[in-house]
């Protein structure tokens, strides 16, 4: 039991020397876990990033595989790719003077990720990991209304989920209302919460401050990823970034959204963290993905899941 003054987090991962911050869901995730990591390594902490990659990694020279679906992505790599978020943060951390190695895993099945994850693991012998949900559709558990876009992000959690030898296995979530465009009803997202924490798998809350030095350095970040990626930014980072800027309601910061309506505010710009195999349990299909190798294996899984399952209606919040 940790006292009201201390972070129950930053409690969880006192001990540890060497953290694996990996990007749960592809794309820009990774960024997602930029001030988490950056705070861990403010500390003092050996700190790796890590992200379930969108990019064309096939096209790697094997020199940059360091185990089998593991990719040293570095400032340099495949300079002739528009998107590559996990070389755009790399190059960032250049800049910056940090450690800029980015890995990337492609996208697979459980089998594939979790051992690529163990190659990963054993290589810096880490002692904890924290997996980095931008979204909150990691939190559901399947007969919800919506599920948003489970599958990379509960391939990941499945992957970790086995690996009990890692002391400490961690889920964070940011962004807090982001994935309503993807039929996420964030009442539902509450339930979940509030399961979680009944079951003692909820750590609770914090924001990411515009005035902390991870904050300002997480914006600095999102707009260089904007900048480098101009025609694919990311908005769900685009929209914890505005959130933590203290910008509200409908704000504009890509044509990408212009068909949207996006309802920026304070919650997104929140850390939910979890214990990851707490969270993996309440999953109601993860053991149907867990023998796949596929990444489209995962995606018939759920919706044959889905199939068999009553959902239960979305709900309103009453205020």
């Amino acid at each position: 039991m940790t006292s009201l003054h201390s972070n129950p987090l930053f409690a969880r991962l006192a001990d540890a020397e060497r953290i694996l911050v990996a990007g749960a869901g592809g794309g820009f995730d990774i960024y997602s876990g930029l001030p988490l990591a950056l705070s861990l390594l403010h500390q003092g902490k050996q700190v790796y990033l890590a992200n379930l990659s969108f990019s064309a990694l096939a096209g790697l020279p094997i020199d940059d595989w360091v185990a089998p679906d593991v990719a040293a992505v570095t400032p340099d790599s495949a300079p002739h790719q528009s998107y590559f978020p996990e070389r755009t943060l790399a190059q960032w951390l250049r800049v910056h003077g940090y450690p800029c190695t980015v890995y990337a895993f492609p996208q697979t099945g459980v089998r594939p990720l979790r051992a690529a994850y163990q190659a990963l693991i054993e290589l810096h012998g880490v002692d904890a990991v924290v997996l980095v949900d931008g979204g909150t559709d990691i939190l559901m558990r399947g007969d919800e209304a919506g599920l948003g876009t489970p599958e990379e992000d509960l391939t990941s959690v499945a992957a970790l989920a086995a690996l009990d030898g890692v002391p400490t296995r961690l889920v964070v979530s940011v962004g807090f209302g982001v994935d309503a465009y993807h039929g996420v009803n964030h009442v539902q997202v509450l339930e979940s919460i509030a399961a979680l924490e009944r079951e003692g798998a909820y750590l609770g809350a914090f924001s990411i401050p515009r005035a902390t030095r991870e904050g300002a350095l997480y914006l600095d970040a999102v707009a260089h990823a904007q900048d480098h990626t101009p025609e694919r930014p990311s908005i769900v980072n685009g929209s914890i970034a505005a959130a933590v800027r203290g910008s509200f309601g409908d704000v504009r910061f890509t044509d990408r959204t212009r068909d949207s309506e996006l309802f920026v505010n304070p919650l997104m710009a929140l850390y939910f963290a979890f214990d990851l195999p707490g969270l993996a349990a309440r999953c109601l299909y993860l053991d149907r993905i867990e023998d796949t190798h596929l990444m489209r294996q995962v995606h018939s899984r759920i919706a044959e899941f889905r199939e068999s399952v009553v959902t239960r209606p979305p709900r309103r919040f009453p205020h």
